[in-house]
């Protein structure tokens, strides 16, 4: 009977009851709880149901390798599944549900899969529902996706808030463990900026638990002591409640911090999501005890030995009256001892090794009144919802049931495997350790950056060592040697203090002791979550599945929430023997972040709601506001549609703008578009792979328009070019492509050309950009005043930086509207105020805004392309009679090869065209222009569509461009468009350029 004991309880507070809900039934808890030890406190055993079969499951462990004690907490709008009993901590009002059964905990229908499970062995899935395939909509796929998933998942909206925090540092410690500390420690004192990581709310690990003296201090004083001396460092940082969730390139860190779940009443966000970037890391994650595979070892009572040490040192907690220790390592007498000290039974110590008769632990443990039985193991365990007996048996021979013992709990210990999932997660290879029976870091292969420098390390029980003396040795060691690494290493190094040790070393050997009858070993269970039995990795080993990474699929064995942290090296073991090889043959599975589940929220962050896609606005956002603006979103920005007066509609305000920017001078915010800073001494080299024509050539001042292909051939955004000096160059991109562009740049330099010296900044919004178009824009700028934009000054496809107006300026004398046109950029800041001036001069010279819509028709009117119109992810640029554009000059740029493809130079590829309506009615956008004939789905064939279509004011009727075919060839042919207004339109194929086709006015 689990209860509340006279001793221990180090990390609760008996003065400050909690109350809590299981199921509906109030409970009794005290601060400092987890609900896993509360719920064992109040004698909750069963505390949910396994996955496959629905078996009872109990508590097995105490931290974040638990696999069965998953529960749901909270209420709707603050409601989570699958959280760990054992890593919850207990509050005043929590309400938490059992998972994965109906109509009860207690009395589960579903258990009656546990009857069928010969017929469902691994692979059942994948052999049954495959045939008869008319079956699978039906019947298998809704049966599937009902039995499907543990939890609920949440209906509501998250009440709760999130966040990212960015850090850097010199040295990152994952694990506040005693190593851990040690290793902060060693490295604080060097003067390198620290950062330590631990992910339970109190440190030291199982250094107190266990005990030992350190320079002839109990070892939970030294951890106190160290912690307070640490937090008294300018140059350290301590982070409870933080999980090392991933190790990364480039010591890239992700961190998961629980701020409020402890404490939901408390202010704040929930979850916080770190991104770390640290010249050194230091794994001192510790390591997890492996469970014994025996028939009925998932019954609810049988827990890792550790586990029930943890519940009565760190809790106070009981699990049981009579505890029976079953184990093939010297660790496992530590629980009989402590069990016994907290006046428990201990019926029996069941050890798979021999021992001499004068070993010290055998002796120890006869001495309390323990009786130990060598090489012996457990058949099987009796009880059903809860732990009754067990069954012993000799460990050698065909396991034949000696006795029966009466107990109600069985303390099992496998031995122990060091975490090594970070140290794994960017390529730390591993090493078996025989004597030891676990995989550990590989010293000599351990994560290396660009440079080939090691940058993570492991030290404590994550790099193998178990030993207190060896662990702070291990630990001084690391912290040392991860200061120096980052240039803190003071000239001497002194030795690390003396240690005293009290406990024994612990002489670890067999997972899964030789000799024990495979009859029992394959009723035995090794992956609580999912079912997964010893006969089941046995049976993918008979069917073909040899990878590990296979049978791991085929059998789910580690697949479940607890990424098989109990389970795994379980699974190796048997696999090994039936595969007849040694376990480093068989290898490990991958490790993968995160090292345990995040929650959404914490990845969302900020990213919610109206902040979900945070709206974009330039510096002349509010004064667009204020004069009339019909906004527009354009990718994650607003831009003005057009800028409605009062009594006009927003196509009259369109009609209007672009009119007016023809015959006196339009204003238009031009902030949007892309500005790429491209820089070094191979950036010219890197700009003529990006952009189809040659970008090199161009010389410092001036412009150059440039079209960019995908490597596939398709274009995916245009714009102008401007050499600023002898190895910088200013590229403009499309509103949409400033950010995709970016990426794309980053991406072939980071994966393809890394050995180039070159530097990509996103300016974007570091400068308003404003253009002045139209037969008054020079007039305008020299009322302002400053620099000389006279046409010999300031030619054509030129820039030149100076003052207007007394604003620092840089002005491209380019034009997107075929008129008399600059683009000036201004520091964002003075964006709103250059404006400003500008509609003050203009004031005398006809000036007015102009939105989007006058935008694309002024282009249209001159035949320019508009990405993401005139293009649509399948078109090149010989579809749009750029031709011109294609370097014949260049060996290779991106897209280059792709354009030689029989599709791309099909010459029944639709080009472009203009289209102008027989009536002066406007075309619809989007329309196909039907051919004679029709398919073999009876619809009529086509050929063309418009791209983009508009009624153009100055020229008073319906204008629009297309993709028709052999479209050039046929200058003058009237074909048909059907609208879906039951209208068919008449368009006549005409050249692009509606207006201005000599282009006198962009260059007087």
């Amino acid at each position: 009977m689990s209860t509340r004991l006279a001793i221990g309880g180090r990390l609760i507070n008996t003065d400050k009851p909690v109350r809590f809900t299981f199921n509906g039934k109030v409970m009794k808890g005290y601060e400092g709880d987890t609900l896993a030890s509360a719920l064992m406190a109040n004698d909750q055993m069963l505390v949910g149901r396994s996955f496959k079969y629905h078996r009872p499951r109990g508590i097995v462990a105490s931290g974040v390798e638990e696999p069965n004690a998953l529960v749901n907490l909270g209420v709707e709008g603050k409601f989570e599944p699958n959280q760990r009993a054992t890593t919850t901590e207990l509050f005043d009002g929590l309400l938490a549900t059992s998972q994965n059964h109906w109509p009860s905990l207690e009395f589960d229908v579903g258990a009656v899969n546990a009857k069928l499970s010969r017929f469902m062995p691994a692979g059942f899935y994948y052999k049954t529902f495959i045939h008869p395939r008319p079956l699978w909509k039906h019947l298998y796929e809704p049966f599937i996706r009902q039995a499907a998933g543990l939890g609920q998942a949440p209906k509501g909206r998250d009440a709760d808030q999130y966040e990212h925090f960015y850090a850097f540092c010199d040295v990152l410690v994952v694990g506040a463990g005693i190593a851990g500390l040690m290793a902060a420690k060693s490295a604080a004192k060097t003067g390198a900026k620290v950062l330590v990581l631990e992910q339970n709310a109190h440190v030291g690990g199982r250094a107190p638990v266990d005990g030992g003296t350190v320079d002839g201090l109990p070892v939970d004083k030294v951890v106190d002591e160290t912690l307070a001396a640490l937090r008294a460092m300018p140059n350290v940082t301590v982070r409870l409640r933080t999980m090392g969730a991933g190790v990364y390139d480039h010591g890239y860190v992700l961190g998961y911090e629980r701020l409020t779940d402890h404490a939901p009443a408390q202010p704040g966000p929930r979850h916080r999501l770190w991104r770390i970037k640290a010249g050194q890391v230091i794994t001192a994650t510790g390591a997890i005890e492996r469970p014994l595979s025996f028939a009925g070892n998932d019954i609810p009572g049988v827990m890792l030995a550790s586990a029930v040490r943890d519940y009565i040192v760190n809790f106070g907690v009981s699990p049981g009256d009579r505890v029976a220790v079953v184990t093939n390592n010297d660790d496992a007498y530590r629980t009989a001892i402590a069990v016994k000290n907290a006046g428990l039974d201990v019926p029996v110590i069941l050890d798979a090794r021999v021992l001499p008769e004068d070993s010290p632990l055998v002796a120890e443990a006869k001495a309390a009144g323990i009786r130990v039985l060598m090489s012996h193991g457990v058949a099987a365990v009796q009880g059903g919802k809860r732990v009754t007996g067990i069954k012993v048996c000799a460990q050698a021979g065909e396991g034949a049931v000696l006795e029966e013992i009466a107990c109600d709990v069985v303390a099992m210990s496998g031995g122990w495997s060091p975490v090594v999932h970070l140290w794994s997660h960017c390529g730390g290879k591993l090493i078996w350790d025989n004597d030891f029976a676990m995989f550990r870091p590989d010293v000599d292969r351990s994560p290396q950056g660009a440079d080939g420098e090691a940058f993570v390390s492991a030290t404590g029980s994550a790099n193998g060592h178990f030993g207190l003396q060896e662990v702070v040795a291990d630990a001084h060691a690391a912290g040392r040697s991860a200061a120096k690494a980052t240039g803190h290493a003071p000239d001497k190094d002194p030795s690390p203090e003396g240690i005293s040790v009290e406990e024994a070393p612990l002489a670890h050997v067999w997972i899964m002791p030789q000799g024990a009858s495979k009859t029992l070993r394959a009723k035995a269970w090794l992956d609580y979550q999912n079912d997964v039995k010893v006969s089941d990795v046995q049976l993918a080993a008979q069917e073909g599945f040899e990878s590990v990474e296979h049978a791991k699929r085929y059998t789910t064995l580690g697949m479940a929430t607890d990424q098989g942290k109990l389970s795994n090296i379980n699974g190796l073991a048997i696999l090994s023997d039936a595969l007849d090889q040694p376990i480093p043959q068989t290898g490990t599975t991958t490790f993968r972040p995160p090292y345990t589940p995040i929650s959404m929220g914490a990845i969302a962050g900020e990213a919610r709601g109206a902040v979900f896609q945070p709206i974009r606005r330039t510096p002349l956002h509010d004064w667009h506001d204020a004069n009339g603006a019909d906004w527009e979103p354009v990718g994650a920005w607003r831009r003005p549609y057009a800028f409605v007066r009062a009594g006009e509609s927003v196509h009259d305000a369109v009609m209007r703008e672009t009119k007016n920017t023809r015959e006196n001078l339009g204003l238009l915010d031009a902030s949007t578009l892309g500005k790429l800073l491209v820089k070094g001494p191979d950036a010219g080299r890197f700009l003529d792979m990006l952009y189809t024509n040659m970008m090199s050539t161009l010389k410092p001042g001036k412009c150059r328009y440039g079209l960019m292909c995908s490597e596939n051939g398709f274009l995916i955004d245009d714009g102008v070019v401007a050499r600023i000096d002898e190895d910088t160059w200013l590229c403009h991109t499309t509103t949409g492509g400033a950010d995709s562009i970016h990426q794309h740049m980053e991406e072939w330099l980071q994966t393809e050309w890394w050995d180039w010296k070159v530097h990509v900044a996103n300016l974007t919004e570091q400068y308003a950009q404003i253009a002045v178009v139209g037969p008054n824009a020079r007039k305008a700028l020299e009322a302002l005043g400053g620099m000389d934009v006279s046409r010999d000054a300031l030619g054509f496809m030129e820039w030149a930086d100076g003052t207007l107006g007394g604003f620092d300026v840089r002005v491209y004398r380019i034009s997107f509207s075929g008129e008399l046109s600059y683009e000036i950029a201004v520091k964002a800041s003075q964006g709103r105020a250059f404006w400003e001036a500008l509609m003050a001069v203009g004031a005398d010279l006809g000036v007015m805004p102009y939105g989007t819509e006058a935008l694309h028709i002024l282009r249209a009117e001159k035949g320019f392309i508009m990405i993401g119109d005139e293009t649509d992810g399948t078109v090149i640029p010989q579809d749009l009679g750029l031709h011109w554009a294609l370097s014949k000059k260049k060996e290779d740029y991106l897209g280059k090869r792709a354009h030689s493809r029989s599709h791309m130079a099909d010459p029944e590829r639709w080009k472009l065209v203009g289209l102008e309506t027989v009536d002066g009615s406007t075309l619809p956008d989007g329309a196909y222009a039907v051919a004679d004939g029709t398919n073999a789905n009876g619809q009529r064939n086509v050929q063309g569509r418009v791209t983009s279509s508009y009624h153009s004011p100055n020229l008073n009727k319906g204008i629009a461009m297309g993709l028709v075919l052999h479209g050039p060839d046929r200058m003058g042919e009237v074909i048909e468009f059907p609208g879906t207004d039951g209208k068919t339109y008449a368009a006549r194929i005409v050249d692009p350029v509606f207006y201005d086709a000599a282009g006198e006015k962009q260059d007087v």
